[in-house]
């Protein structure tokens, strides 16, 4: 017993020494690697290919992907700025990993930023196929030892809400190998594993089960009393839900009940496009019966309002700007056509996301706002007065690039609609 508990006593020393160095020495008012990194075309459309190869995986098969520099700097500053304005700089050498990081920290007397640098990799005599190890830690400029490091990253994890996220992308990998400016990973996902992972992209990470299971039960009722004889306005949807979120909320959840609200009308209204990520026995719907709902006498609408809210909500407002623009340049190359009035619902349901989920007095506010909203045109401009179904050619004659001042100015036309709308004019 003495041993445990003295065990338990190094283990807790360990970790507190570890915490007084990342305050003393990473905490500063200078960030050590650049911040303003932002999400580009070039970008999104490298994600869809990495995100092909991933939905060719099937269970308990053995599978390799191959990631570059630029790879591993994608994935690494989306995730980070998924959380606060951060930024990491990866580098693969001498077969190690190499990281830079510096993030923003809440408002302290301390410092705005934290910056730490560390390696992963195997040392001399490991198995170069097993997962690489921290083998260097750096909080600012102070050299911390790498398996103290290692121990209390690890003991922080396994304590906190990551541990579910890091199980879920550890458990698979089978071997990882760096080699020049690659690095390899081979890993076996079974059913369970993918079935999570998919809830996960799909439900937003929502942990609350019974909340969300109140709001679905909700919309199951507004489904059940809609005369089918009427379009369902997508307000229909958002009031009520909205409205049950004020009542249940506080400022310590009053974020997270909106993502649960945003979540479940876009799980119902992009019903079949959630159902192509999840198994059909996960894809249970919220109400029996189905009815599209609309905007401006317009599916496509509503679905664009709500999928970029969702996106903005589980993601952030840059992601679904960029998603949303790079969807419009498919179209225009081979499906319906470059559309203005798709992007402004984009726009519009990217600032809906994060104002609902920006801080927790907007949150408040916009629950309020919500339950007391007339009809769409509080939260949504009408848009059909702008240029739509344009084929590449012909939105290239109009409007050349993304980046014309032809195209900026209906952009800006978009925002300036969107800030008069009453909800967003009111926050």
């Amino acid at each position: 017993m003495k041993t445990l508990l003295r065990t338990l006593g190094y283990c807790l020393s360990a970790s507190v020494i570890f915490s007084i160095m990342l305050v003393l020495f990473a905490v500063g008012d200078t960030p050590e690697t650049e911040l303003g990194w932002s999400l580009t075309h070039d970008d999104v459309i490298r994600a869809k290919q990495i995100l092909h190869e991933g939905a060719k995986t099937r269970p308990d098969e053995i599978h390799t992907i191959v990631l570059t520099e630029a790879d591993l700097n994608l994935a690494g500053n989306y995730l980070l700025n998924r959380y606060s304005k951060s930024a990491v700089k990866i580098e693969l050498k001498q077969n190690k990993v190499r990281f830079n990081v510096t993030m923003t920290l809440p408002q302290n007397s301390l410092g705005k930023y934290l910056n730490v640098s560390f390696r992963l990799g195997h040392e001399d005599n490991e198995d170069n196929n097993a997962l690489p190890g921290i083998t260097k830690f750096k909080a600012g400029k102070l050299l911390l030892p790498a398996k103290l490091a290692a121990f209390a990253i690890d003991t922080f994890i396994r304590l906190s809400s990551l541990n579910d996220y890091f199980i879920l992308a550890t458990r698979p990998i089978k071997a990882v190998q760096i080699e020049g400016k690659k690095l390899t990973i081979t890993y076996n996902s079974d059913a369970e594993t993918l079935r999570q992972a998919k809830n996960f992209l799909t439900q937003g990470h929502s942990s609350d089960t019974r909340a969300q299971n109140i709001y679905e039960q909700k919309l199951a009722e507004i489904i059940a009393h809609h005369d089918p004889a009427w379009r369902l306005s997508l307000a229909e949807l958002l009031k009520p839900l909205f409205e049950l979120a004020y009542q249940r909320s506080t400022l310590e959840n009053a974020i997270e009940e909106n993502r649960i609200v945003i979540f479940t009308v876009n799980d119902y209204v992009n019903k079949w496009e959630t159902q192509k990520l999840l198994p059909a026995a996960e894809a249970e719907p919220a109400a029996k019966q189905h009815y599209s709902a609309f905007l401006y006498k317009r599916v496509d609408l509503a679905k664009h309002f709500i999928g970029s809210a969702a996106l903005t909500a589980s993601a952030n407002g840059q992601v679904a700007k960029i998603m949303g623009e790079e969807k419009e340049l498919s179209d225009a190359q081979s499906g319906s056509g470059f559309s203005f009035i798709d992007l402004a619902a984009d726009k519009a349901g990217t600032r809906f996301g994060e104002i609902a989920t920006s801080s927790p007095e907007n949150a408040r506010k916009i629950q309020q706002a919500m339950a007391k909203i007339k009809d769409y045109s509080d939260f949504m401009p009408d848009p059909r007065d702008l240029p739509e179904n344009m084929d590449e050619a012909e939105f290239k004659r109009r409007f050349e690039s993304i980046n014309s001042p032809a195209y900026l100015e209906v952009v800006r036309q978009i925002d300036s609609r969107i800030a008069a709308a009453s909800i967003y004019n009111d926050i």
